[in-house]
């Protein structure tokens, strides 16, 4: 029996007490929401988990949670493995909170093996990953390591409408470190970064495979906010006299998925997705050609060579757009991030812990945005495992095995059973 089959029901019950404790009765699904009460509970339920493994539990500037098994040498940089603890509203109980969790598990078999590595092994729960509550991507884990902007503090949430300043202050964390670019995590006090997270669209489910070896983070650019300002008219208006906004956007939108479509025929990885789309509810009406519009945009590829390609024929787009319907389009605030590579080392050895465990993997691009993107982007290596997950992600209905979990959270903890004489 492998270590951390003991733990299987230790893990269930940690993610049942989740659930439990942020079920979004309205919406369905759990909400744990950015710097609130549903994100929250989550770093407290786990926190208080691992002071009872007898973990040092501390926080940064960001509110982030670490829960430090210690080391030999209190001196060397650190194992820090970790995952996102919110979610989107009336989400799934797996997506990010596998991470932190099988990160526990982990370091529970170590303490059950009476394996102490040489480094600390440190785990840590992310805040603000999910980029819906902010329009901003990696808020916890930019914070940690020095490198978000200051002006993202002024960024309101979609909800509350007040900013990530006065969240943040309000979770007990500090807006004028993130002012100084104050760097809690660094490559100086960081080894490697490793993460576990079910997988966001059915691809195993189809291959067969439990688990996977992620290869790489896409990165983005993003318009949360366009604007696109045409002419109001009446629903008798011919069509050569409108400025319809909503078509406008219904061109934008077409466009880009025959981009899409033609990169799919061409073999090249990238998505587009049009989250927001619609025209002002307190204007919009039957008899109304639309004015106004607004949508979002989000773009992402793997290589940076490609983002670049997207974005010069997304705004060549636009340009081709304006002229043929007369209107203006503003794009607003454009937000972006870079594109991550798993690390090559890291990454053959997860493939080596799989095979000696006889667990049944294949790599696996990741379609969406994780928090290992920011520490590489930081200089920091990761290294990354996916966990079979059939019904897809941000919806209640996530499907995770806690079979398929044991199996991912065995493989990462017999990787750090190598790291003893590194």
């Amino acid at each position: 029996m492998r270590i951390v089959d003991q733990l299987h029901e230790q893990a269930q019950a940690l993610f049942d007490a989740l659930r439990m404790g942020s079920l979004d009765h309205a919406r369905g699904g759990v909400t744990r929401d950015t710097y609130g009460v549903g994100e929250d509970y989550a770093h407290t339920l786990l926190a208080k988990h691992a002071t009872q493994l007898g973990l040092e539990v501390k926080h940064d500037h960001m509110r982030n949670t670490y829960m430090v098994l210690p080391g030999k040498d209190r001196h060397l940089p650190a194992i820090v493995i970790g995952s996102h603890l919110d979610s989107v509203a009336g989400g799934g109980n797996f997506d990010g909170a596998a991470g932190v969790v099988s990160g526990l598990i982990a370091v529970q078999a170590l303490q059950q093996a009476g394996i102490q590595l040489p480094c600390d092994v440190v785990v840590m729960g992310v805040r603000a990953e999910e980029s819906i509550w902010f329009q901003v991507s990696y808020i916890g884990s930019r914070g940690a390591l020095g490198r978000l902007q200051p002006e993202t503090l002024n960024a309101l949430r979609i909800d509350t409408k007040r900013s990530l300043a006065d969240h943040l202050t309000e979770a007990g964390g500090d807006p004028e470190a993130v002012k100084r670019g104050d760097a809690f995590l660094s490559p100086k006090n960081v080894r490697a970064f490793m993460e576990v997270h079910i997988e966001q669209a059915p691809s195993l489910a189809l291959t067969g495979f439990p688990i996977a070896i992620g290869t790489g983070v896409p990165g983005n650019f993003r318009y949360p906010k366009i604007r696109i300002k045409g002419e109001y008219g009446h629903v008798g208006l011919g069509r050569r006299f409108r400025h319809d906004a909503s078509l406008a956007g219904a061109d934008l939108t077409l466009g880009l998925d025959a981009i899409w479509a033609e990169w799919e025929r061409q073999g090249r990885l990238m998505a587009c997705t049009v989250g927001e789309f619609h025209t002002n509810v307190e204007r919009h009406g039957l008899t109304v050609v639309p004015g106004e519009f607004s949508m979002s945009l989000d773009v992402r590829a793997y290589a940076q060579p490609d983002l670049v390609e997207l974005e010069s024929a997304f705004l060549a787009l636009v340009k081709e757009v304006e002229k043929k319907r007369g209107v203006m389009i503003d794009l607003g605030l454009r937000a972006s991030a870079e594109v991550a590579q798993a690390d090559p080392v890291l990454t053959q050895q997860l493939r080596g812990c799989a095979q000696d465990l006889s667990i049944a993997c294949c790599d696996l691009p990741s379609p969406a945005s994780h928090d290992a993107a920011a520490f590489c982007a930081a200089g920091i290596p990761f290294g990354f495992l996916f966990i079979r997950n059939p019904n897809g992600s941000h919806h209640p209905e996530e499907a995770m095995a806690t079979e398929d979990f044991m199996l991912a959270t065995d493989v990462l903890t017999r990787w750090l059973m190598t790291q003893q004489d590194t």
